[in-house]
């Protein structure tokens, strides 16, 4: 079993940045991939981003391509997310998730999830 917990959201205004992280503790934290997700009132989860297990390998969607950066330390056991050039349409929960995904773009993939972390950007 993996734990995994946000932190780092928060209030921050249009143009701004925020830095969200990921704390794993259980089993192995670098034999997994990682990945970003959020969700908006009344909408479905959505992909934000993903880093394969080396951190090689990161992967973006369109909408964040650019303004938002994936990373991770595996001796200190977080993922990052790094969030500049915030925009209204990026309020959402944040959600992070560990697992082997054969396919990083859908939540389904991920076995482990943390509880969300909260951003809002207003205008």
């Amino acid at each position: 079993q993996v734990q995994l917990v946000e932190s780092g959201g928060g209030l921050v205004q249009a143009g701004g940045s925020l830095r969200l992280s990921c704390a794993a503790s259980g089993r192995t934290f670098s034999s997994y991939a990682m990945g970003w997700f959020r969700q908006a009132p009344g909408k479905e989860r959505d992909f934000v981003a993903a880093i394969s297990w080396s951190g090689s390998n990161t992967y973006y969607a369109g909408s964040v391509k650019g303004r938002f950066t994936i990373s991770r330390d595996n001796a200190k056991n977080t993922l990052y997310l790094q969030m500049n050039s915030l925009k209204p349409d990026d309020t959402a929960v944040y959600y992070c998730a560990a697992g082997s995904p054969r396919d990083y773009l859908h939540d389904y993939e991920y076995g482990y999830w943390g509880q969300g972390t909260q951003v809002t950007v207003s205008s």
